[in-house]
């Protein structure tokens, strides 16, 4: 398939998922992309789904399990203990990725005491001691095939007792040739300027999302699918009434 045929998925590799590189290069890669996500508001669906979360009633006398897969450099997570934090919410926030690199970057760029916790692992085995109330994740479907959205989406479903959230991008002409300019100006790490654009390719039509909702037998009208500026597609389901 064309990298630049946006009917459908893309099938192309991105670097970071591919190419070796030392610890360094890695954490590099992770803070210019946690720029970008800064730069493109990228945390303010997650948190307006978060405040919806919150506004139906929140766990009594315990905190908030919370868990990010495909956590990355932990800037999803530092984000949402700073919010909780301004509006006195008890929260317990687990950071997943199979990469141990990112559980080292993200522990380094986080303050010490902080209830976040770091774990490398494969997200389906892992089994939180407390359980999860939401499952949240930005920017990680896109690295998954079909099967493994569908996967995923089930997953979340079992697993989730309050809800569960995916934040990702929508695969459009548009933001793709846009950041590929942008990132080569910005002068952003190398895999940054690749992958970028690549995941822009990966991603999704809301088509897409509906298409895989139903392969993973979940209720249509129970998932709330929503186009959010610049050119996101965000997956959102809240069990609480």
């Amino acid at each position: 398939m064309s990298a630049l045929d946006f009917s459908r998925r893309s099938t192309l590799d991105e670097l970071m998922d591919t190419q070796p590189v030392d610890f360094e290069d890695f954490r590099a890669c992770l803070v210019d992309l946690a720029q970008v996500n800064r730069l493109t508001l990228a945390h303010r669906p997650t948190f307006a789904f978060l405040e919806r979360l919150v506004a139906r009633g929140l766990p009594e006398n315990r905190p908030l399990e919370v868990i990010d897969v495909g956590s990355g450099y932990g800037d999803m997570l530092r984000a949402i203990d700073a919010w909780a934090g301004e509006r006195g919410i008890a929260v317990s926030l687990t950071g997943v990725d199979l990469n141990p690199w990112s559980r080292r970057s993200a522990t380094e760029a986080t303050p010490p005491g902080r209830p976040i916790t770091w774990v490398t692992a494969d997200a389906f085995a892992y089994e939180p001691p407390g359980g999860i109330d939401v499952v949240l994740s930005s920017l990680f479907t896109h690295h998954l095939p079909d099967p493994g959205v569908v996967r995923f989406l089930a997953w979340m479903e079992a697993k989730a007792r309050l809800g569960w959230f995916v934040n990702d991008l929508h695969r459009h002409p548009l933001p793709y040739h846009f950041f590929r300019r942008l990132s080569r100006l910005a002068g952003w790490h190398r895999f940054v300027q690749h992958d970028g654009p690549v995941s822009i390719a990966r991603a999704f039509s809301a088509s897409d999302w509906r298409r895989l909702i139903a392969e993973a037998g979940l209720d249509p009208r129970a998932v709330e699918v929503r186009w959010w500026m610049p050119f996101r597609l965000t997956v959102g389901r809240l069990k609480v009434p």
